[in-house]
């Protein structure tokens, strides 16, 4: 399975980690990152760690069976959109709408819409599923260390990208609960807020994720 990951800042570069050697049926996923300039020392440091290859957007996009969008977002619209026609395709959106209000990390979107939706607005045709969105970079690059698998959520109109979304998703190590459909994304990035609020402003640190304990 071939994945691009669009972007190569902190969660693009632990989402490149994180899959490395790891696959289905004992086929590892095909890794590119799209980045602007990847001559850059520092991105060749990640692909050699990562074992990925290095791409512009563009070009990461058009080979990948599944498209991670993993951009700040205040860059998001533009580097999405130049992507191209990405129909038919699966896009994992981990992004959140963050913005700063009045010097608080606030979300620019909520309760009728969503930056999930907002993503399948930009790209029409492509099947985006919503998920990776809810925890620090540091558990998707690495969680096997916690006492508990933790969890992620996937929220998406389609069932075989949500598939995808899922395998690729367990292969980093969480348990994947389904949400619903992608409006369920309004629910997803509020989420995202709560660990936030934890690990940045109440002293819980980085090192910590959402875990579901089922008393079966």
């Amino acid at each position: 399975m071939r994945v691009a990951i669009i972007g190569a800042g902190s969660v693009g570069g632990a989402i490149a980690r994180g899959l490395a050697g790891r696959g289905l049926a004992g086929r590892t996923y095909d890794v590119t990152i799209g980045v602007r300039d990847p001559s850059r020392p520092d991105l060749a440091a990640l692909a050699a760690a990562s074992g990925a290859r290095l791409a512009p957007p563009p070009e990461a996009a058009a080979a990948g069976d599944i498209v991670i969008l993993a951009l700040p977002w205040a860059a998001a619209e533009s580097a999405v959109r130049s992507l191209g026609d990405l129909s038919g395709r699966s896009v994992i959106d981990c992004m959140n709408p963050l913005v700063m209000v009045n010097g608080a990390i606030s979300l620019a979107i909520g309760h009728t819409d969503s930056g999930g939706e907002t993503v399948a607005r930009w790209l029409p045709g492509a099947h985006v599923v919503k998920t990776l969105n809810q925890v620090g970079a540091e558990i998707m690059a690495r969680n096997d260390h916690l006492p508990r698998r933790p969890v992620q959520f996937v929220a998406g109109d389609d069932s075989a990208a949500k598939a995808k979304a899922t395998a690729l998703v367990t292969a980093l190590g969480f348990d994947v609960l389904d949400a619903g459909d992608l409006s369920r994304s309004r629910i997803l990035e509020p989420l995202a807020m709560v660990w936030i609020n934890q690990a940045l402003l109440r002293g819980k640190g980085r090192d910590w994720a959402f875990a579901a304990v089922d008393a079966r």
